[in-house]
C-alpha cells in the first residue's frame, strides 16, 4: 500500500540537501526575505526568512541567519502557504485541467482534491485516468468516483467503470478520497468500497444532501466524514458533533460561506473541522469573482478571524486529508507552495511559488498549458438521426375543459428540487408547458449510445418566456437534457448540441442564440480560458434574454436531473422519487382546473397526494 502523495516526498538525496541548507553548510536555491510568515499551527504572525531548496522548504528562519544563490523581497507583506479545493469536479468549470491551472493558480489555488466522475461517466475509467494530472503547476489528487453509472437501476448512463476498478485506485499515491456517493443508495457494493478506502487511510467524501436524524446517521456509519452540502447554522453544528469535516462550498450555483458563517460564534468551535470547496464552479465564476481566496474573502467578511479563514483555507484541508507532510503550511520539508500578499482580507496574491518556481505573479500566470486531450474524447454526442419535436410529447387524454396533472419540480437553492404538482393544458393530446406561471418542460436524452431512451418532465424556476436551452452534461450521467417552453425549440436546441459536438445552447423561434462549444466529452471545452469565459458569458446573457432569471442557468439544468437531490430526479428513463430511488408516472390524472400550482395546501414542495 502507498501512502497518499508519496511519489512528492523528498527523496534520501534531497533530504540531505535540506538539511545542510537547514545547518548553513550551503546556500538554498532562494530566499524569501523578511515577510511576515503566517504561522498557522500556532495562529502566529511572525517575521521569518522562507529558505527554499528545489520543491521544498528546508528552513523558516529568524531574517538574515541563513544564505542563498537567489532572493525574493517580501519586506512588508506577508507569506502563506497555498490553497486547497477539497472537493471540485474540473469538468464543470467548462475547462481542461491545464486550462484551469492558467486562471486559478496565479490566484492562489494550487491544489485541487478532484472527483473526475463527469468525463467517467462518458469514456469510463480512461476518462477518470485522463483528468488525473497535468503537465501545469496544479497539483491534483483525485477522489476517485464512488460508482458510475450512479443509478444503473434507474438509468441507460454512458460509460461504466468497474468497481474493480475504484477498489485497485483507492490505494494510489494521487488519490486522497473515495469520491461523494448517493445518501440514498446502501448497497453492499458502497460498503465495499468503503471498507477498501478506509483500509487505506483514505477518506470517503460526502455528499448528505441536507438529510438528517436516521438517514444521515445510516450515510455516516458508512465511513462518510465530509459534507459540502450544510449551508445553515444547526446543519453545522450537527455534522460537527459528528465528527464531519464541513467542506464549505461555493460554487456557480449557490454560495455556502456567508450561511455557513452567519454566527460565527456558534460554530467557533468547530473552525479546526471546516475547509473549503468549489465542488461545481464555471469558468466566469472563477474569473470574475475567484476561486478558494473567493472562500476566504467571504469568511473573513462574515467575522471569521483572519487567522482562521487561511487555515481553512490550507491547513485544515492538509491536515484532515492525510497531506500536511507535504501541503498546506510554510514549515520546514513541505512543498515550496506558498504565496506573497500585500493584504490578508484582500487576499489577491503578487506571486504564487509552486514546487520553488514563481508561477503567477500579479493575477497572471508565468506558465503555459502544454496539455493535450486524447482524440478519444472527442465526438460522443450520438443522437437519432431523426429527432423532431415529436420526441419530447408527454400524452394525455383529457376530457372537454379538463387539464392534465403533472408531478414537478421547483429549484431553490441551487440543485435543490421540491415536488409539487401543476395543472397543465393539453393541445393535440400532448401535454404543454406554461409559460406565464414559469413551468417549462424538460427532457434528458440518452446521447451516449445513440438510443431513442429519453424522458421528459415538468420544471419551475428557469422564467423562461420562450425558447430552450440546452447542455450536454446533465449530472451524473453527462446526458443531455433541454428545457424549454415549446417542443419545437426543445428539438431545435438537442439537435444544436448534436451539430456542435455536444456543449451548451441557447435558441429560440428557430434562431441559435448562443453556443458554447464542449467537444471534450460534451462537457470541456478545448480553446483558451479566456475564449470559454467569453462564450460563457454571452450564453448567460442570451438566456436572460428568454426570462430566464436565475444565476448559472446552464450549471443548474445540469442538476435537475439528478437523483441523489431530494425530492425528484430525471433521467433518461423516467421521473425518480430520490428517497425510495423508485420510478413514478409524470401525469398524475386529467381533471377540471382547480388553479393549484403547487401542494394541497399551497405551499411549493408539499406532494399533494
Amino acid at each position: 500500500m502507498t501512502f497518499i502523495g508519496a511519489d512528492l516526498a523528498p527523496s534520501p538525496e534531497q533530504i540531505m540537501g535540506l538539511q545542510a541548507v537547514a545547518r548553513g553548510d550551503r546556500p538554498a536555491d532562494l530566499a524569501i526575505r523578511g515577510g511576515t510568515v503566517l504561522a498557522l499551527h500556532n495562529r502566529e504572525l511572525i517575521e521569518r526568512d522562507v529558505l527554499i531548496v528545489g520543491p521544498h522548504i528546508a528552513a523558516v528562519t529568524p531574517p538574515g541567519r541563513l544564505e542563498a544563490a537567489a532572493e525574493i523581497d517580501a519586506t512588508g507583506r506577508y507569506v502563506a502557504p497555498t490553497f486547497i479545493d477539497v472537493h471540485l469536479h474540473i469538468e464543470y468549470t467548462l475547462l481542461t485541467p491545464g486550462e484551469l491551472a492558467r486562471l486559478v493558480v496565479p490566484r492562489g489555488t494550487t491544489t485541487v482534491l478532484a472527483d473526475p466522475n463527469c468525463l467517467a461517466n462518458v469514456v469510463g475509467t480512461r476518462g477518470a485516468d485522463a483528468m488525473a494530472s497535468t503537465a501545469t503547476p496544479l497539483r491534483i489528487f483525485q477522489q476517485i468516483s464512488h460508482k458510475i453509472p450512479r443509478v444503473p437501476e434507474l438509468e441507460l448512463g454512458g460509460a461504466t467503470m468497474p468497481e474493480a476498478d475504484v477498489l485497485e485506485r483507492l490505494a494510489a499515491p494521487n488519490v486522497a478520497t473515495l469520491g461523494e456517493s448517493n445518501p440514498f443508495d446502501l448497497d453492499l457494493s458502497a460498503a465495499r468500497k468503503a471498507h477498501t478506502a478506509l483500509a487505506a487511510g483514505r477518506r470517503l467524501t460526502g455528499h448528505t444532501a441536507r438529510i438528517a436524524d436516521e438517514p444521515l446517521w445510516a450515510y455516516l456509519a458508512g465511513g462518510v466524514s465530509d459534507d459540502h452540502n450544510a449551508f445553515n447554522t444547526a446543519e453545522v453544528i450537527d455534522r460537527l458533533r459528528l465528527g464531519v469535516m464541513i467542506t464549505v462550498m461555493a460554487g456557480s450555483m449557490n454560495d455556502n460561506v456567508p450561511l455557513v458563517f452567519e454566527d460565527p460564534d456558534a460554530v467557533a468551535g468547530g473552525f479546526d473541522h471546516i475547509s473549503f470547496c468549489a465542488d461545481d464552479r464555471h469558468v466566469e465564476d472563477l474569473h470574475d469573482h475567484g476561486h478558494i481566496d473567493h472562500h476566504v474573502r467571504r469568511a473573513i467578511a462574515a467575522g471569521v478571524p483572519t487567522i482562521e479563514a487561511y487555515r481553512m483555507a490550507s491547513l485544515n484541508a492538509a491536515s484532515y486529508y492525510r497531506l500536511d507532510h507535504l501541503l498546506g503550511s510554510v514549515t520546514p520539508s513541505r512543498l515550496a507552495d506558498v504565496m506573497i500578499i500585500d493584504d490578508l482580507t484582500g487576499v489577491r496574491p503578487e506571486l504564487v511559488i509552486v514546487g520553488g518556481q514563481v508561477v503567477g505573479r500579479e493575477g497572471r500566470a508565468t506558465f503555459t498549458n502544454p496539455d493535450t486531450m486524447p482524440d478519444w474524447v472527442r465526438n460522443t454526442v450520438h443522437l437519432p438521426a431523426d429527432f423532431g419535436p415529436e420526441a419530447f410529447r408527454v400524452g394525455a387524454a383529457p376530457a372537454p375543459d379538463e387539464v392534465a396533472v403533472v408531478r414537478a419540480m421547483e429549484m431553490y437553492d441551487g440543485y435543490f428540487k421540491r415536488a409539487f404538482e401543476a395543472e397543465l393544458p393539453v393541445v393535440d393530446g400532448n401535454v404543454v408547458p406554461d409559460p406565464a406561471n414559469d413551468v417549462a418542460k424538460i427532457t434528458v436524452v440518452d446521447r451516449h449510445h445513440g438510443t431513442d431512451t429519453r424522458a421528459t418532465g415538468f420544471v419551475r424556476g428557469f422564467g423562461l418566456h420562450r425558447g430552450a436551452l440546452g447542455i450536454t452534461s446533465n449530472c451524473e450521467n453527462q446526458n443531455l437534457v433541454v428545457v424549454g417552453t415549446s417542443d419545437d425549440d426543445l428539438a431545435h436546441a438537442a439537435r444544436t448540441l448534436r451539430d456542435i459536438g455536444g456543449g451548451y445552447v441557447c435558441v429560440a423561434d428557430g434562431e441559435v442564440l448562443a453556443t458554447v462549444p464542449l467537444p471534450l466529452g460534451g462537457i470541456m471545452s478545448d480553446r483558451p480560458w479566456e475564449q470559454v469565459y467569453e462564450e460563457s458569458v454571452a450564453a448567460n446573457q442570451a438566456a436572460a434574454s428568454l426570462g430566464c432569471r436565475i444565476p448559472s442557468p446552464y450549471m443548474i439544468l445540469a442538476f435537475v436531473g439528478l437523483a441523489g437531490v431530494p425530492d425528484y430526479g430525471l433521467t433518461e428513463k423516467g421521473l425518480i422519487d430520490t428517497f425510495t430511488q423508485s420510478f413514478l408516472p409524470v401525469l398524475v390524472c386529467c381533471r377540471c382546473p382547480q388553479h393549484i400550482h403547487a401542494g394541497t395546501d399551497g405551499r411549493p414542495g408539499d406532494v399533494a397526494p
